[in-house]
């Protein structure tokens, strides 16, 4: 059993938008090298909870938890900031997020947007950024499209270009938030065999998704929020096999009908 803290770790998690709560107490932790699942149906807080847990989003009670290191709040209630921008800027290098957007910038070479975090946010040597950058774009299977722009590029290149700038950070966990949804189900594909390398490799990841199968495949533990709430979770043949829940049984139902 490993007596290492986990890398994230968030307890009764709330968070609302003026008056829409869309985390009402949410805990979930994510050990190293595990693989956690959120699913769960539009609007169930699933990718809110994600940016809460990289801090893109201020959420209004509850801990995160970081390799041991809780966030350090101050305020309250709809005040309620993070009170150390150094330890904010180490958490959110730690924890690269892959969005569903590509987030890519549009005036840069494939290669100069995977090396841009590493040498602007830490500082580090172009000659090592570089080596890393064209191990990162080989290991996702892209490495011809260096000198390419992402207009040059297919959904799923854009997208593994993105796996691979979050690579190049060297963080302690990937966070992925709906990767596949915006592409066609043929360049899905090449996405999810990265993930799927990804996984099998023993890396720490948060996947919000709405893709079954691939939570099924790589999943540690799968999680199911309703609402914004947890309303089941457990090991993905549990959850997909033997579902408790009547609402997770009809959501897996018209998943799997769509």
């Amino acid at each position: 059993m490993s007596t290492q803290p986990p890398v994230i770790e968030i307890r009764n998690l709330h968070k609302a938008y003026g008056a829409l709560e869309v985390l009402k107490g949410v805990s979930i932790t994510a050990p190293k090298g595990h693989v956690i699942s959120l699913i769960g149906s539009s609007g169930s807080g699933k990718s809110t909870l994600l940016r809460c847990c990289n801090l893109l989003e201020d959420s209004q009670q509850g801990d995160i938890i970081f390799k041991g290191e809780p966030v350090k709040w101050q305020g309250s209630g709809h005040g309620r900031r993070p009170s150390d921008a150094g330890q904010v800027l180490r958490i959110r290098t730690n924890l690269s997020m892959v969005f569903q957007q590509f987030n890519l910038w549009a005036h840069m070479s494939i290669l100069q947007n995977v090396m841009e975090a590493p040498l602007t946010v830490l500082k580090l040597e172009r000659a090592q950024v570089e080596e890393a950058a064209r191990r990162y774009l080989d290991k996702v299977g892209i490495g011809d499209k260096c000198d390419a722009y992402p207009a040059q590029l297919s959904g799923g290149q854009q997208q593994r270009a993105a796996i691979a700038r979050a690579l190049c950070m060297e963080p302690e966990a990937l966070l992925f938030d709906e990767p596949t949804s915006a592409l066609d189900p043929e360049l899905e594909q090449e996405v999810v065999r990265v993930i799927k390398d990804l996984a099998a490799e023993g890396r720490t990841m948060m996947i919000v998704t709405h893709d079954m199968k691939l939570a099924a495949d790589v999943s540690d533990h799968v999680v199911f929020l309703h609402q914004g709430l947890i309303e089941e979770q457990g090991p993905p043949e549990t959850l997909f096999g033997a579902p408790k829940s009547e609402r997770l049984r009809g959501f897996l139902s018209a998943t799997y009908a769509a």
